[in-house]
């Protein structure tokens, strides 16, 4: 099962971890604790809208952008999952993920072609 929380906190963490910035920081700057924080980042906590926003803000992030990441993110869970499965691909394949196209499915790897590269996700 595709958890959101879990896709939301690996997105998170890695804006921060882009940034260089530890947790202490971000939870300081977004007035939240830290353990608080830490729970969100590994997905064991579901986060209200008030905490993203203050956790973007925090990290300089739009939320839009936050969860037009995940949204993605989403997107690849689920063709693995579906591949994982030997379920076929539902009809339409969102064709696009931003600039990335689905090129082909098979039952233990998707293809997924960005402009400048493929990317295979294996579905474990």
């Amino acid at each position: 099962m595709i958890l959101l929380r879990r896709l939301l906190g690996d997105v998170l963490r890695r804006q921060r971890q882009r940034q260089g910035r530890t947790l202490r920081e971000v939870s300081s700057s977004a007035r939240v604790s830290l353990g608080y924080l830490s729970e969100v980042e590994r997905g064991q906590k579901e986060a209200s809208s008030e905490l993203l926003s203050a956790i973007c803000d925090a990290l300089d992030v739009r939320m839009s952008e936050l969860m037009r990441e995940v949204s993605d993110e989403l997107s690849l869970a689920e063709l693995a999952a579906s591949a994982a499965a030997s379920e076929p691909v539902p009809s339409p394949v969102r064709p696009m993920l931003n600039a990335v196209s689905v090129t082909s499915v098979s039952t233990e790897r998707v293809t997924i072609k960005a402009p400048a590269e493929a990317v295979d996700v294996v579905a474990a």
